[in-house]
């Protein structure tokens, strides 16, 4: 798995804080900015995040690339609605070898891995010869159209790989860049960081969390799955490892 912040807001904390304190007081935009050292900023934005005025949050947003991880990870991400996602197609994009993502859990095991390893070489041997058997088909009829033999070759694989891709599994590799704001991003965490959250979902949002913490060390400060800041909201479904969570995220 490969994370990678593309872009940011610029001064991301000094936007938020101009942008809650013309919420607060009378000045105009002529005088948002004064008096906005680094610590009169990092003692806004903590009382602005401890009363629960995340409205300005929106004001900001960060950019990701990510690559190295499965589909049923990038499902699971599109789940967060309010923010901008591109990822790379399956439609346009022929996998002569497509890579994929082994569960921990199933790679500690000889036979499991055995297992998955043969179904993931069952899959790409299916999807080859679809693609092989429907690009005559489309390729033939194309040809009996008049199109020539350029146009028909490059319009019979787009048309057999969009079938073919459908015997993929949800292991298959995947890249994406999204993009989301602050407000968003805090709810992400909060549920992604969280023992209770998928593994390789968790290992994502850990990974932005400590990338976040590098370039808005105020913002992402008490960042985390819930019970960073408040009680484990799991119920009977807790990890039960409350201060140990606690500690992983103060020294990550």
């Amino acid at each position: 798995m490969k994370v990678k912040i593309l872009s940011h807001t610029p001064e991301p904390e000094k936007v938020i804080s101009m942008a809650a304190k013309l919420c607060y007081s009378a000045v105009g935009v002529d005088q948002i900015e004064e008096n906005l050292t680094p610590e009169s900023i990092d003692k806004f934005l903590n009382m602005l995040i401890s009363i629960g005025h995340e409205s300005p949050l929106e004001h900001v947003s960060f950019t990701f690339a990510v690559e190295g991880i499965s589909r049923a990870c990038s499902h699971q991400i599109v789940r967060h609605r309010i923010a901008s996602y591109s990822q790379q197609s399956q439609r346009y994009v022929k996998l002569n070898q497509f890579e994929y993502i082994i569960p921990h859990h199933i790679n500690e095991i000889d036979e499991a891995r055995e297992l998955f390893i043969e179904t993931m070489k069952k899959d790409q041997e299916a999807y080859d010869k679809l693609v092989e058997i429907l690009f005559e088909k489309h390729y033939n009829k194309l040809i009996k159209s008049g199109k020539n033999e350029k146009e028909a070759k490059r319009s019979a694989e787009k048309q057999a790989i969009e079938d073919a891709r459908y015997v993929f599994p949800n292991a298959c590799e995947t890249k994406m860049v999204f993009t989301m704001n602050v407000r968003s991003l805090y709810n992400f965490l909060n549920h992604r960081c969280c023992e209770r959250a998928q593994w390789e979902i968790r290992e994502l949002s850990i990974e932005m969390l400590r990338q976040l913490k590098q370039v808005a060390p105020i913002l992402f400060r008490n960042m985390g799955p819930n019970c960073v800041q408040g009680p484990c909201p799991e119920g009977n479904m807790t990890c039960g490892r409350i201060v140990e969570i606690r500690e992983k995220f103060k020294n990550l």
